[in-house]
């Protein structure tokens, strides 16, 4: 795997190491991982909601596809379970300007995800932000 030490800290929840990484110059937009994700999309998959946040304010791209075709959105979503953490980790990326449009390789936006797994907060995040 090429895992980065940004993705190390954003996997590991650890704040505080990220923030003296991100502070000393590491970059939030690396792709790193077997999956050509990003640190964001593995924070977002894991709810690591102020991890999230601390990404986002440093410039990590929001809407990275992967080669799953999946984005930090939609792993919220599909790896997520629909609890307040990853409930957060929405809507601070849809604040953010994260498209809520981009689908999966099936064609399935986070939206429609939602709704098949029955996650009622994050659909009514998704309408509120236009989601279609």
């Amino acid at each position: 795997d090429r895992y980065d030490a940004v993705t190390i800290a954003a996997v590991a929840d650890d704040e505080a190491t990220l923030a003296v990484l991100l502070e000393v110059g590491a970059s939030a937009k690396l792709t790193t991982s077997r999956y050509d994700g990003t640190a964001l999309i593995a924070a977002a998959h894991l709810g690591h909601d102020d991890v999230v946040r601390q990404l986002i304010k440093a410039g990590a791209p929001l809407d990275h596809v992967n080669n799953l075709h999946w984005t930090a959105l939609i792993e919220a979503v599909v790896l997520g379970d629909g609890g307040p953490r990853h409930q957060r980790v929405v809507q601070d990326l849809l604040a953010a300007g994260a498209n809520p449009q981009l689908p999966d390789r099936d064609g399935r936006t986070p939206l429609a995800l939602a709704r098949s797994r029955g996650y009622s907060v994050m659909i009514r995040q998704f309408e509120e932000a236009g989601a279609r």
